[in-house]
C-alpha cells in the first residue's frame, strides 16, 4: 500500500499547573517526565475541564521496538475519532460543534524525552454527527471522524499531539455529551514507496531528456517549422506532474484530432482549432487547482485548517471532487468517440490499399497496423491514467468525506502507470520522429514495375515530414 496507517488512543493527563496556556508544558506518556494520567471512567472532585489533556505520541512503538518518522514517508495527516458514551443527563445535540484546542511539538534522535520544541498551534472549531442505535447508560455513540491536522513534510523524527477542549464561555464545549475517549488516526506516505517513486524518476528522466534532444534535433534539420503535434509532444517532457496531467490530457485530444482528417490539409494546424476542447480540459485544471490552493495553500500557514469543516466547505470540495470524477470520465468517452472515428477513417483509406502496387501496400499495411496499436495504447494510458486519479480522489476522501469507504489498491497500480506514461511518451516520440530517408529513382532500371514502385516513395517537394504514420491517415491515396 502507499500509505501506512496508525491508530493511537490518546493519554488522558492530568494538568496541575496554575497558567494553563504555557506553551512550554508538554505533556506526553512516554520517557522521562510523563505526565500524571487520570481515568475518566471514574469520578474525580478535585478535577475540571481545565485540567485535562489528551496526549499523542507520533509514531508508536509496536513490539517494544521504537520507531521515527522518515522524511522519505513524506507528509502526515490526523483524524480524531471521539469515543462519547451516553448518558441520560448528557445526550449528544445533532449537529454539535466541538472546539478544540491543539498543539503540536517535534522532537529529534537525541533529544531529552522532554525537549519537546512548539511546531504550531490552533484553535478551531469541528462539527460532530452522532446518532446511537440503543439509549443505555453502557453504550458509545456511533460519531462521525474528524479531520484534524495534515502536514505536507515530515521533517522531524517525532511528534506529540496535545488535545484540550476548553469551555472558556458558557455554551462552549456542553453539547458534545459524555466524553470517554479520544482517538487519532495518523496516515502518512509509505517510505518504500517513496523511495521506488523517486528511483523512477531518476531512471526515467535522463531517458526522457535525452530522446526529447534527439527529436528535437530531428525537428531543426527539416526546412520547416514545428508542426503542432511535434510541439505537443515536445511539451510531454514537463516533469511537473499537475503541467504534465494538463499536457496530457490535451496531447490526446489533439493527438486524436490530428487524425480524423476533419482539417484541411492545406493549411497548418493550430491550438486555435481545439479551443472548445482545450477549454474544457482547462475549467478542469483551474477547478483543481483553484480547490487544492484553498485548502494545501493555507495549510502550509495552519496545518490545523481543513476546508472540510463547514457545510459550505465541505459541500464545495464536493463539488469539485465529483465533478472532477465526471469531467475526467465524460472525456474518456469522448477520447474513445474520437479514436473510433481515427479508425473508421483508416478503414475507407483500406479501401485503397488492393489498388497499389505490392511494396506500397506492404508498407502501408504494416504503416496501419502500428497506427491502430499505438492508438489501442493511447486508449489504455488514457483509461489508467483517469483510473489513477479517480482513486486517488476517491482514497482521499476515505478519511475527509466518509469514513464508510474501503478502498484497497496497491503502490504497484501507481508505480505502474508511472512507468507507462514515461514508456508511452519514448514510443511517441521515436514513432513521429520526422523520418529523413530518401529512395531514389534509379533512371537505368529496366523494370518498369520497380521505377513507378521507387517513384511513389520519392518525397515530394515541400511536403510534411512528420512521420509516414501521419502522413498516410493525412494525405489523399492517389495511384
Amino acid at each position: 500500500m502507499p500509505a501506512n496507517t496508525q491508530t493511537i488512543l490518546g493519554t488522558v493527563c492530568k494538568d496541575t499547573s496554575v497558567m494553563k496556556n504555557d506553551t512550554s508544558k508538554w505533556f506526553y506518556n512516554r520517557g522521562k517526565g510523563s505526565c500524571q494520567t487520570v481515568d475518566l471512567g471514574e469520578t474525580h472532585h478535585d478535577l475540571s475541564e481545565r485540567d485535562i489533556v489528551f496526549a499523542f505520541q507520533m509514531p508508536v512503538p509496536r513490539e517494544g521496538e521504537r520507531f521515527d518518522y522518515s522524511r522519505w514517508q513524506q507528509n502526515l495527516i490526523g483524524v480524531l475519532q471521539l469515543d462519547v458514551r451516553y448518558h441520560s443527563q448528557m445526550e449528544v445535540k445533532p449537529r454539535s460543534t466541538v472546539t478544540i484546542d491543539a498543539r503540536l511539538a517535534y522532537r529529534n534522535k537525541g533529544d531529552p524525552d522532554d525537549g519537546w520544541k512548539l511546531y504550531t498551534q490552533s484553535i478551531e472549531k469541528r462539527n460532530l454527527d452522532c446518532d446511537i442505535d440503543v439509549k443505555s447508560e453502557e453504550y458509545l455513540y456511533n460519531c462521525s471522524t474528524i479531520p484534524l491536522f495534515e502536514l505536507g513534510s515530515l521533517y522531524h523524527d517525532y511528534y506529540l499531539l496535545n488535545i484540550r477542549l476548553p469551555v472558556n464561555t458558557p455554551d462552549m464545549n456542553v453539547h458534545i455529551g459524555h466524553l470517554q475517549d479520544i482517538w487519532v488516526t495518523v496516515i502518512n506516505q509509505n517510505g518504500g514507496f517513496t523511495k521506488v517513486w523517486l528511483s523512477l524518476k531518476t531512471a526515467f528522466f535522463p531517458c526522457i531528456i535525452a530522446i526529447l534532444v534527439w527529436f528535437w534535433n530531428r525537428i531543426h534539420m527539416l526546412e520547416r517549422k514545428p508542426v503542432l503535434l511535434e510541439k505537443m509532444l515536445l511539451s510531454l517532457g514537463d516533469i511537473r506532474q499537475g503541467l504534465f496531467y494538463a499536457t496530457l490530457f490535451s496531447f490526446w485530444l489533439i493527438f486524436a484530432g490530428e487524425h480524423m482528417l476533419i482539417q484541411d490539409t492545406s493549411s497548418q494546424s493550430s491550438v486555435k482549432q481545439y479551443w472548445r476542447h482545450l477549454s474544457a480540459v482547462a475549467m478542469g485544471c483551474v477547478s483543481l487547482f483553484i480547490f487544492d490552493m484553498c485548502e494545501r495553500g493555507i495549510q502550509l500557514r495552519n496545518p490545523f485548517y481543513s476546508i472540510w469543516v463547514t457545510d459550505l466547505g465541505t459541500n464545495l470540495a464536493l463539488t469539485f471532487i465529483i465533478l472532477a470524477g465526471i469531467s475526467t470520465g465524460v472525456y474518456f468517452l469522448f477520447l474513445c468517440y474520437m479514436v473510433w472515428k481515427v479508425f473508421k477513417n483508416i478503414s475507407c483509406k483500406r479501401e485503397a490499399l488492393p489498388t497499389m502496387c505490392s511494396v506500397r501496400r506492404l508498407h502501408y499495411e504494416g504503416i496501419i497496423y502500428r497506427f491502430k496499436f499505438l492508438m489501442l495504447a493511447t486508449l489504455l494510458c488514457a483509461a489508467l491514467t483517469v483510473i489513477g486519479f479517480i482513486l486517488g480522489q476517491v482514497a482521499e476522501g476515505q478519511w475527509k468525506w466518509d469514513e464508510t469507504i474501503e478502498l484497497e489498491y496497491t503502490s504497484a497500480f501507481f508505480t505502474g502507470v508511472y512507468g507507462m506514461w514515461n514508456i508511452y511518451i519514448f514510443s511517441l516520440l521515436v514513432l513521429y520522429a520526422p523520418s529523413h530517408k530518401r529512395w531514389p529513382v534509379n533512371e537505368n532500371t529496366s523494370d518498369t514495375q520497380n521505377l513507378s514502385e521507387e517513384i511513389e516513395f520519392s518525397p515530394i517537394p515541400e511536403r510534411s515530414e512528420i512521420s509516414s504514420l501521419t502522413s498516410f491517415i493525412r494525405k489523399a491515396t492517389i495511384d
